[in-house]
């Protein structure tokens, strides 16, 4: 894998298999902005492709700067001084970007508060005709299909 920087202290890892490029996945839709569903993963070692429909870590709905702090705060074992010298960042900005992993993992900064669930990503909305199809082509079972018929207004 190799290192990808995109601007001062931010780099992703980019890795190149078989020939094709691999990107980090995303969680939101480039044109309407609503979280993205993971349906098919795939493995190049065999071919075997899995499909269905599978939630993303809440670490998947971080900013690829964010990430990379986590990266590099864990690397250091939560040193800051480590963290401001491997970074080039001051240390009120290293409190700031560890006060928003914080709270974008749906944790409260007040140590008092109870604990904040982070959202959970909303599935998108099908429609009955939809529902139905997916019935008859096997990829819903009625049950689930009754589940979903549920949750339509």
């Amino acid at each position: 894998m190799d290192r990808v920087k995109l601007g001062k202290g931010v780099s992703i890892l980019s890795d190149i298999t078989r020939g094709k490029a691999t990107y980090p996945v995303i969680s939101e839709c480039p044109v309407c902005h609503h979280d993205l569903v993971v349906e098919k993963l795939h493995c190049e070692n065999c071919d075997t492709h899995v499909e269905g429909r599978f939630t993303l870590s809440k670490f998947n709905y971080l900013d690829t700067e964010k990430l990379y702090f986590i990266e590099v705060f864990v690397k250091n074992r939560g040193n800051i001084k480590a963290i401001e010298k491997e970074m080039d960042f001051s240390y009120p900005t290293i409190k700031k970007m560890l006060d928003e992993v914080i709270t974008q993992l749906g944790y409260s900064l007040d140590q008092n508060a109870e604990e904040v669930k982070p959202e959970e990503p909303t599935e998108p909305k099908m429609s009955r005709v939809e529902i139905l199809s997916k019935i008859n082509n096997g990829e819903l079972t009625v049950d689930e299909a009754a589940k979903l018929l549920k949750n339509i207004k």
